[in-house]
């Protein structure tokens, strides 16, 4: 088995340089993405719609770790952040379109903010980028 380095990704976040951060961290056979919105920049997509933010971030997480050859067929553990529970069937109709024939393992957690009080949701997910059992 070969070591694969550490690499990171940023994604022009503005919190990524004020906190020192990256959209995703490969490690070995791990791929991990985190503190993703709606935002691209500094505008936010789907203001006031969490469906539409869901699919945004869930894009932008996607992205991430498509830089390591990857795309949604390698996600194994999804975490969903929600500012409101009301949100809650917007949010999963958005995964399922994204992973119903995945099926990763998922969490789904109703938080009382974030950063920036129009973010209603926050995704993070994780990947796996080894062998696949036949």
């Amino acid at each position: 088995m070969t070591s694969k380095a550490v690499r990171r990704v940023q994604s022009g976040s503005p919190w990524e340089e004020t906190f020192g951060f990256a959209r995703a961290v490969a490690a070995g056979d791990r791929v991990l993405v985190a503190g993703t919105t709606a935002f691209k920049g500094h505008v936010l997509y789907g203001e006031g719609d969490p469906y539409e933010q869901a699919k945004t971030a869930f894009a932008d997480a996607l992205e991430a770790i498509a830089e390591f050859g990857l795309g949604p067929e390698a996600v194994v553990l999804t975490r969903m952040y929600l500012t409101h529970s009301r949100d809650v069937d917007e949010v999963g109709r958005a995964h399922k379109e994204l992973f119903d024939s995945v099926r990763p393992v998922s969490t789904l957690l109703v938080v009382e903010g974030f950063v920036d009080p129009r973010i209603l949701v926050e995704i993070e997910l994780e990947a796996y980028r080894g062998a696949v059992d036949s």
